[in-house]
């Protein structure tokens, strides 16, 4: 039985990965600083969990799996780092204070930006650190569209693999993209539409649809318009009504909407029965978007990403096969 940690925890996204994989796991214990996310996280799961700071934390897993905030890392607010880019590094205070014990996979997810030149430094010191534990570091940047689901979410995944193997992201398995009906309610099942309606002047005009190609090309260094979603939508945020967004989509009678709080669920690839209770914790107000349920779904890894990665892991195959390896294959 694989035991697991989650550091920055969210709302479970790896749990449900091992869950619906049916994969035996324990889960010695769930880290998430964030009131509404620990809500979240106790109402999938049969077991409580309080809020808890990641400082000044520690346990012994196999798995150790850590998506730590990425809002100081994000190509919007490079000038407004307040801290919480550093907050990777807890998780070498961590693995150092278990003391002989080592996890044998630790896998941290974050945005692309972690990469930038100015959020770097962070990234390489938590390389170097992870190698100072005895850990071989392997990185890709991924994309949810080759894992199944029609949405350009790329993430960094790290995965560090105690020893000398380093972690082949060629050998993850990929899947079809599904298509969007699948992930589109229909508007007939959407109690009180209207207040998805985009009807916010400094939205609508920048409806790409609506856009004259003039006005896009004069406007394209100053803000992206709002594209509408046909077979992939855009990068799943914390909200639907900003810009750059997820997009919108157009509707029977020629305006447009935000996707449903269902609908940004679904495209992080947690079932309906999922979203159902998280209703059930996080009711809507009458007339009101849920922005607590955006919010959660956004901030989320998607599934079947984490799904692959387990797969490959728990198979036992993973690394790469060392060049000597492969020419000692071919000579005989």
């Amino acid at each position: 039985m694989i035991q697991i940690l989650e550091l920055f925890g969210g709302i479970g996204a790896p749990r449900k990965a091992l869950k619906r994989k049916e994969i035996p796991h324990k889960l010695i214990d769930y880290v998430e600083w964030k009131e509404n996310r620990v809500r979240a996280y106790n109402a999938m799961n049969p077991f409580k969990h309080n809020q808890q700071d990641i400082r000044g934390w520690n346990l012994r897993p196999d798995i150790l799996v850590h998506g730590s905030p990425c809002q100081d890392n994000s190509s919007a607010n490079q000038n407004n780092d307040q801290g919480r880019s550093e907050l990777m590094l807890e998780t070498i205070r961590i693995v150092k204070e278990m003391g002989e014990w080592r996890p044998k996979f630790i896998i941290w997810e974050n945005v692309r930006g972690a990469l930038f030149k100015s959020k770097r430094p962070i990234f390489e010191e938590y390389l170097r650190e992870m190698e100072d534990l005895g850990y071989t570091n392997s990185y890709q940047i991924l994309n949810a569209m080759d894992f199944g689901i029609p949405q350009t979410r790329e993430r960094i995944f790290c995965i560090s693999i105690l020893g000398h193997e380093e972690f082949d992201f060629n050998k993850l398995m990929h899947r079809p993209l599904r298509p969007m009906s699948e992930f589109r309610q229909k508007e007939n099942e959407i109690n009180d539409i209207e207040k998805y309606v985009v009807k916010i002047p400094s939205m609508l005009n920048r409806l790409k649809d609506l856009a004259s190609v003039e006005e896009i090309e004069s406007n394209k260094n100053k803000f992206r318009y709002i594209e509408t979603i046909v077979n992939v939508c855009n990068t799943i945020t914390e909200r639907p009504d900003r810009c750059p967004s997820a997009g919108v989509f157009k509707m029977e009678d020629g305006r447009y909407r935000y996707p449903t709080e269902r609908e940004w669920w679904r495209l992080m690839d947690f079932d309906d029965e999922d979203f159902d209770l998280m209703l059930q914790e996080f009711p809507t107000k009458e007339g009101k978007r849920n922005a607590t349920l955006y919010a959660l779904a956004g901030n989320s890894i998607v599934v079947s990403v984490l799904e692959a990665i387990f797969d490959a892991i728990l198979s036992g195959n993973y690394a790469k096969e060392d060049r000597e390896s492969q020419q000692l294959k071919l000579i005989c």
